[in-house]
């Protein structure tokens, strides 16, 4: 993936992370309770691979 394709892909899951997180806030429950841990991996690994990307 390119620097660009990864941005909008973090981007994207902030978003739905953010959608996630205050469908719970506001008393309900999550479509799918592992939905939120999935999300944070994901941005997880995309923070890894962008920070690799700095020190070269």
């Amino acid at each position: 993936m390119s620097n660009d394709e990864i941005m909008e892909r973090q981007k994207s899951l902030e978003e739905s992370l953010l959608r996630e997180r205050s469908a719970v806030a506001m008393g309900g429950a999550p479509a799918s309770p592992g939905k939120i841990r999935s999300i944070r991996r994901q941005l997880a690994r995309i923070y890894t691979v962008l920070g690799e990307g700095e020190k070269n």
